[in-house]
């Protein structure tokens, strides 16, 4: 197994792994499963929803795009798979916003570092849908490697959470107000080091 495979499958299983661990919600219900979101719960509900419901589809289907096999062998399912991972981040994005901007007052530093992902996470993922359709597929693929890499601020933030929590000593609030940023900054420079330092050839149309 090469080095890109092994990468392919740990980004793989944390992103299957933690989209699965999103819905517990449906077992323990939305208090337990989220503590300390408990001003989204009563306030900005409906959006909380959304946006717990269809972050984690994006982040389930987001690593199989970047399967050379399928896109080759399986085209259509390729289409499809990338239509609903753009429309899940199209109301989880809007979802995100909506969150972010009701925390402004009390968390100024996390209603920022989380509405300006939001924000770019929609973008960057518009920008690439809309290079496919216009059949220009490099920069689509250079365009979505960028939004995956955000997708993935869910696996990165809660990977920082303990040692917020743990070490820091800090709860949810609190800690929000650093892994905002951290989650998906380092991230999204990482992608844009990759993109320099890596060729990438349109695919066949």
């Amino acid at each position: 197994m090469t080095r890109h495979s092994i990468t392919i499958w740990v980004i793989g299983f944390f992103s299957v792994a933690i989209a699965l661990a999103s819905y517990r919600f449906l077992i323990m219900g939305l208090n337990a499963a989220f503590d300390g979101m408990e001003g989204h719960i009563l306030d900005r509900r409906f959006w909380f929803l959304v946006h717990i419901i269809f972050a984690p589809i994006a982040l389930a289907l987001g690593i199989f795009q970047f399967l050379p096999k399928l896109r080759s062998k399986r085209p259509t399912l390729h289409r499809w798979m990338g239509r609903t991972y753009g429309v899940a981040i199209l109301l989880s994005g809007i979802g995100g916003l909506t969150m972010a901007i009701g925390i402004l007052d009390e968390r100024p530093a996390a209603g920022m570092g989380f509405g300006v992902l939001s924000v770019i996470w929609v973008f960057v993922t518009a920008t690439g849908i809309l290079a496919a359709l216009r059949r220009d597929f490099a920069t689509h693929q250079r365009w979505m490697f960028r939004s995956f890499a955000l997708t993935l601020a869910a696996v990165s933030l809660r990977l920082q959470l303990p040692f917020f929590i743990g070490a820091g000593g800090m709860d949810y609030a609190e800690a929000s107000n650093y892994v905002s940023w951290s989650c998906w900054v380092p991230n999204l420079i990482f992608a844009e080091w990759w993109l320099r330092r890596t060729p990438w050839r349109a695919l066949p149309a």
